[in-house]
């Protein structure tokens, strides 16, 4: 590449960043490590009607992490600050004013309610109404007013706005990294706005292509739903005379519903009952989103997942660090297609991380939950209790409740289970197997197992029976981890007084 490669994430403050934003953020900054160049957040609040206080912040500690480091933007500042929109405001009108004089745009006059009123009519008729080159000279504009109305409207009144002038049935040709060459008519394209008197700011659209001239960037990588803005974003480029600066653009596929059926929406987490957004987010209006940090995912797990909804490295490799990522990434292996999400196989992820992370790591966030609960462990005890469950944990919130007995005798007992095991002799000879763990010196899993395993052998008793009302004594059911490993982890003593205990229990 020619140049120093520079992207952008520039997402709008308007609420919790979507997981569709994620990868976003994780395509522009896997593309920019990949080739040595600079990954730039942005904030766009120019859309003063939708900002959401506290959108900004959750977007930077959502990258964090994640794992995405900022170059330059608006949390680490950099040579083109600054970096959030609302704070460069006062230099855009002088750009749409140099459109409005070069003849690639004009000033248009016209009041809400007269425009609701023009479309009115054309639904009347069974038309549609479009803002665009056929109508442009019959409206209240520049293109149709005398020179001094038009001077008198925009000194006396701050309704006006600045729209773009779509040239006249123009074929417009642009190339998407992703999807090849693309060939739009203007005559499809209305006149869209790029100024508003009324708050002093740009649209979208007018914003989004000086902050990228300015700010050197050299690829736009968003999403799909972006597309039908790109005849608009490269005619600007070419008013301007930037079309030797215009960045290379792609634009990613959708990220579907796990049906299949429509795009991921951020409503989606609360009706099909996963998250759609990476961190806990706590609305201004007192909803409340769940996260998949706060679920209990490991961020690289996540970052691995979201990575293959949409991209494929190639090979039949699934399990992806951030630098084998990035080692292999490419845009040309990003697909067309919408890629269908499944709440399940971030499951599969998380328990890979989960087994391959190291015990030490995951003992330090396993204790955070010991600590709410008042419940104090030694570190050894604890490194060995979390090597047991992460084997069989999902998530990290799954630790808890497959650890549980661990820490805290049952004082209640399944059921079905003590039904089943807790009768005829079993009671009796339990209190059996309690003599001989006690008479075991040196506490160990082996040790424990080697003794019962004698003791049953030559007594001839079922195997089945005795282990599984011995389960049910120490754990409560008939689930959980080794039996014997279980009682060398809580220790004779504790072993011992559960054993006594269901005895004396009326619970089930």
């Amino acid at each position: 590449m020619s140049k120093e490669v520079r992207v952008r994430f520039a997402p709008s403050p308007t609420g919790a960043l979507h997981i569709g934003g994620v990868r976003t953020a994780l395509y522009n900054y896997l593309f920019a490590r990949k080739n040595g160049g600079k990954f730039i957040l942005r904030i766009e609040d120019t859309d003063s009607q939708r900002f959401v206080e506290g959108a900004e912040k959750y977007v930077i500690e959502a990258l964090k992490w994640c794992g995405i480091e900022i170059d330059e933007g608006v949390s680490v500042g950099g040579p083109h600050a600054p970096y959030r929109q609302s704070e460069r405001s006062a230099m855009y009108l002088a750009y749409a004013k140099q459109l409005v004089e070069n003849d690639y745009a004009y000033y248009a006059f016209d009041t809400a309610e007269e425009l609701k009123t023009v479309r009115s009519e054309y639904e009347k008729r069974g038309e549609t109404f479009s803002y665009n080159a056929k109508v442009r000279e019959t409206l209240a504009t520049s293109l149709s007013l005398p020179a001094e109305e038009v001077e008198r409207r925009l000194t006396e009144e701050n309704h006006w706005v600045v729209r773009f002038k779509m040239p006249v049935n123009e074929d417009i040709h642009m190339t998407d990294i992703i999807r090849g060459d693309v060939t739009v008519n203007s005559s499809t394209l209305d006149d869209k706005v790029l100024f508003k008197a009324v708050d002093k700011l740009p649209t979208y659209h007018l914003a989004n292509i000086v902050d990228d001239y300015l700010m050197e960037i050299s690829h736009v990588i968003r999403g799909e739903e972006w597309l039908p803005s790109l005849p608009l974003h490269v005619m600007l480029y070419r008013a301007f005379g930037w079309t030797e600066s215009m960045p290379q653009f792609a634009h990613l596929p959708l990220l579907l519903k796990p049906s299949g059926k429509g795009k991921l929406s951020k409503r989606d987490g609360d009706s099909l009952g996963f998250p759609v957004f990476p961190l806990l987010w706590n609305a201004p209006d007192g909803s409340v989103s769940r996260g998949y940090r706060e679920d209990g995912y490991l961020p690289e797990a996540f970052i691995n997942m979201i990575a293959l909804l949409g991209w494929n490295p190639g090979t039949e490799q699934e399990i992806l660090s951030m630098d084998e990522l990035i080692d292999l990434f490419s845009l040309e292996k990003v697909g067309k297609s919408g890629s269908r999400f499944d709440p399940e196989k971030a499951k599969w992820f998380n328990a890979h991380y989960i087994k391959e992370t190291p015990n030490e790591v995951l003992a330090k966030e396993f204790s955070k939950v010991l600590d709410d609960k008042k419940i104090e462990c030694e570190d050894a005890k604890l490194l060995k209790i979390t090597a047991i469950v992460k084997e069989r944990a999902l998530l990290m919130t799954d630790f808890w409740e497959l650890a549980s007995y661990f820490f805290i005798a049952p004082t209640s007992y399944n059921e079905k289970v003590f039904k089943k095991f807790y009768k005829d002799e079993n009671p009796a000879r339990v209190v059996e197997a309690s003599k001989i763990i006690s008479e075991v010196e040196d506490f160990t899993g082996e040790n424990i197992h080697e003794a019962l395993h004698q003791w049953i052998m030559a007594n001839e008793y079922p195997m089945g029976k005795i282990m599984n009302t011995l389960r049910l004594a120490i754990v409560g059911t008939n689930a959980g981890a080794d039996l014997c490993q279980i009682m060398s982890i809580i220790g004779k003593k504790d072993t011992l007084d559960r054993i006594n205990a269901i005895g004396q229990c009326t619970k089930l």
